[in-house]
């Protein structure tokens, strides 16, 4: 009797090898945390070209930050699209009512259109970019970031 071929037990063997081997590389790789990694890296590159266009806006503007209708240093404010009714809270951040009205800086061509939060892909998401000013300093960050990165960028 000369078959050739696996038998049953060789293969479930094979089988469950392989599945050990995709579960460690799986749990190594750890996609999710990939996955949160990029959208960090996302966020930086916009509060990178928030910053860079308050800062220009305001160069080209004598100082003046855009459309705020009160502010004070060294507290943060969110960045939205209206410059009353924002309530919201950036995180652990002290934040007051009021927005930076970032409509001046897409009609005005400092940015291509409003940021987006990578992870839920709203335009102008209150609650997810903030902004503070401590005399001429300028900071931008990011109110709730994954992982418990701080995404904040001072010009």
């Amino acid at each position: 009797m000369n078959k050739k071929g696996f038998t049953l037990i060789e293969l479930l063997i094979v089988i469950a090898i392989i599945a050990i081997l995709m579960a460690v590389v799986f749990v190594a790789l750890n996609p999710l945390r990939l996955f949160a990694e990029s959208r960090n890296a996302q966020r930086w590159v916009k509060v990178s070209e928030l910053l860079h266009a308050v800062h220009l806006y305001a160069v080209q503007h004598d100082g003046e930050i855009p459309n705020i209708n009160s502010w004070q240093e060294d507290t943060y404010y969110v960045l939205g699209t209206s410059v009353s009714g924002c309530t919201s809270s950036c995180g652990a951040k002290a934040t007051v009512s009021s927005c930076l009205n970032l409509t001046d800086l897409v009609t005005e061509k400092y940015i291509p259109e409003l940021p987006r939060d990578p992870k839920d892909g709203e335009v102008g998401n209150t609650d997810i970019y903030a902004y503070r000013t401590e005399g001429t300093i300028i900071s931008v960050g990011i109110c709730d970031p994954e992982l418990g990165e701080v995404i904040e960028l001072t010009r």
